[in-house]
């Protein structure tokens, strides 16, 4: 983040959830294409000081506002040879904690991501409840730098 705040694992702070939508694969979509063109937005994106989180291809709107570059992530499988030339380190995982960025790949895993964010911040027992109150079981681990 250009504030050079780090986010630090079982703090709570803010969180800004961009979540995708639209066709990532039409150019001429609306959705996550219009966001990624807006260049204001993502001025302001890049300067908002909270956690950010992205699921499927609304990471492609952290990644054009500059905040995956460097960075380990994920995004839909359609995505990912596009996050992979925009700088990032892609990583094949449901849910990616790079520390101060956390993104989540296809539609059903931003419920695991919602689960791993109770988790980091309010402990496992808290995630093992919400689990249960939604009769979902995460799939696969958390891949954490």
């Amino acid at each position: 983040m250009s504030d050079g705040v780090r986010h630090q694992p079982g703090r709570v702070n803010d969180v800004l959830v961009v979540p995708g939508g639209g066709r990532y694969t039409d150019p001429t979509s609306p959705g996550v294409r219009r966001l990624m063109a807006d260049r204001e937005f993502l001025r302001r994106l890049a300067s908002v000081d909270a956690l950010p989180v992205g699921i499927r291809t609304g990471v492609m709107v952290l990644s054009a506002a500059g905040i995956t570059r460097g960075r380990h992530a994920t995004t839909h499988h359609r995505a990912k040879a596009d996050l992979a030339a925009r700088g990032a380190i892609v990583v094949d995982a449901r849910v990616v904690d790079d520390g101060d960025l956390i993104t989540g790949g296809g539609v059903t895993s931003g419920l695991d991501v919602a689960l791993w964010l109770v988790e980091r911040f309010l402990g496992a027992r808290s995630a093992q409840q919400a689990e249960a109150f939604l009769e979902y079981e995460r799939r696969g681990t958390v891949w954490r730098a």
